[in-house]
């Protein structure tokens, strides 16, 4: 996982929503328990949790929402697709969320092709997906681009060529992107396993050791300055 971030870093990338996200344009949202607006909102309805995370960048005059890489959320009660069980919900977020409106255009970071995509439908899950697999000098990984448009699975093609810069998905509008606020879910695999256009976005605590060494830091693909 080293290796990998160390070759990135050296590499230039494209960034997925065409420009760096930085303190002019985003804020960092934050889903934990600390967040004290969260215990009086009805999250379980889209249309409310959308109102409060676009209520949140129109009062910063901001055009991006940040979720953190490893944030312990406090959100996911929302649905059974984390687990039922406190001691296997799954709560870690494995990914960076990039929250902004639907139709916003996602380019490819780096050179790649199509691994695998599906629409993995269901309140709280990913909606339609796309996993690319990448080389950096012998070193194999995936990116996954969870919540997307249905268009973007539309002609589609395992093992098609993805340039860096190409813009290839958009993020999608609730309820086809899973039943959430619009917004990508963007997260980095070393091994996919036996995977097929899903990838488990979130672990519960008791995993995170694998899970932090199978999904590195994706913001070194995020074309983003500290902030």
């Amino acid at each position: 996982m080293k290796k990998l971030l160390d070759l990135l870093s050296t590499k230039e990338i494209y960034p997925l929503v065409g420009v760096k996200l930085n303190a002019k344009n985003s804020i960092l949202l934050d889903f934990t328990a600390k967040n004290e607006d969260l215990s009086t909102l009805d999250i379980s309805s889209t249309p409310l949790f959308d109102e409060y995370v676009f209520g949140q960048l129109d009062a910063a005059n901001k055009q991006f929402g940040i979720g953190g890489y490893l944030e312990p959320r406090a959100i996911y009660h929302r649905s059974e697709v984390f687990g039922k069980d406190d001691q296997e919900r799954r709560s870690l977020h494995l990914g960076v969320d990039i929250w902004t409106k639907a139709g916003q255009p996602i380019y490819a970071p780096l050179l790649g092709r199509v691994h695998s995509f599906q629409n993995n439908e269901g309140y709280g899950n990913y909606g339609p997906t796309i996993i690319l697999q990448h080389q950096c000098e012998g070193v194999n990984f995936f990116s996954l681009y969870g919540h997307l448009s249905n268009t973007d699975l539309h002609g589609l093609e395992v093992g098609q060529t993805v340039h860096p810069g190409q813009e290839f998905a958009h993020i999608g509008p609730f309820p086809e992107n899973g039943d959430w606020p619009p917004h990508l879910h963007f997260q980095l695999i070393m091994d996919l396993g036996d995977h097929w256009g899903d990838y488990p976005g979130v672990c519960a605590p008791k995993d995170l050791d694998f899970y932090h060494n199978n999904c590195p830091d994706p913001g070194v693909l995020l074309g983003m300055d500290k902030f």
